[in-house]
């Protein structure tokens, strides 16, 4: 058993994940991995190169020749580091989130990056968020969320993260695009979406994040006192 336990933080997009496992992770001073940044970062290169997204061999190439570093940053943030060059802004793009799910969907990517994200957990001490890490990347985590809201509450933060990166986009938009990622992220073959069978999941549509860590962390102190 490790020392300090692997959090595992799934749900689909707009459910506040990033947020709120970025406070538990400072809160309890572990390390977090945003998984979803690193098929973002996938994205973009495979974009960039003006690859077919549904030509999965060369969207398998891409994730082989991609060199992806998380590195802490300034207020507990992380920084995405794509073949040495910094792309933390540019993978929160608008085209990114409605390319991504297209990426995350291809097994060798996944597979490519899950072996990533495991190396990140392997001494514990891990706040790991994404789709698929309760399930599949950490199906051993001692404590694991599910968290949702409803979809209009998921699309109306997102919407609001979108605006304060300077994009201009509307509610109806960013529902459809949130309605179409969760659809291809629930029903692709490899590792979809859904919550582990011992999850705790937690509704955060009228929840603050803070009300969220909070009853994340007192998971995680009794799971510690159990051990």
């Amino acid at each position: 058993m490790a020392a300090n336990p692997n959090i595992a933080i799934d749900g689909p997009a707009g459910s506040g994940k990033s947020t709120v496992a970025l406070m538990v992770a400072k809160e309890l001073g572990f390390l977090y991995v945003d998984t979803g940044a690193m098929y973002r970062a996938v994205t973009l290169k495979a974009l960039r190169e003006g690859i077919d997204l549904n030509d999965w061999e060369a969207v398998e190439r891409v994730a082989a020749s991609a060199s992806i570093e998380l590195i802490p940053g300034g207020n507990s943030m992380l920084r995405v580091l794509l073949n040495g060059e910094d792309v933390t802004q540019e993978i929160r793009s608008p085209e990114i989130s409605r390319c991504v799910s297209l990426v995350a969907r291809v097994p060798e990517v996944r597979n490519r990056l899950v072996e990533l994200q495991r190396s990140m957990a392997c001494r514990g001490g891990v706040v790991m968020e994404g789709r698929d890490i309760g399930t599949v990347v950490l199906p051993d985590a001692q404590v694991k969320i599910f968290l949702t809201a409803s979809p209009g509450e998921r699309a109306r933060r997102r919407r609001e993260e979108l605006v304060k990166n300077g994009a201009n986009v509307d509610q109806r938009q960013v529902e459809e695009e949130i309605h179409a990622r969760d659809k291809i992220d629930t029903q692709r073959d490899t590792a979809p979406l859904k919550p582990a069978m011992d999850a705790e999941i937690i509704d955060s549509s009228t929840i603050p994040a803070e009300q969220v860590v909070k009853m994340i962390l007192a998971r995680v102190s009794a799971r510690r006192q159990s051990l």
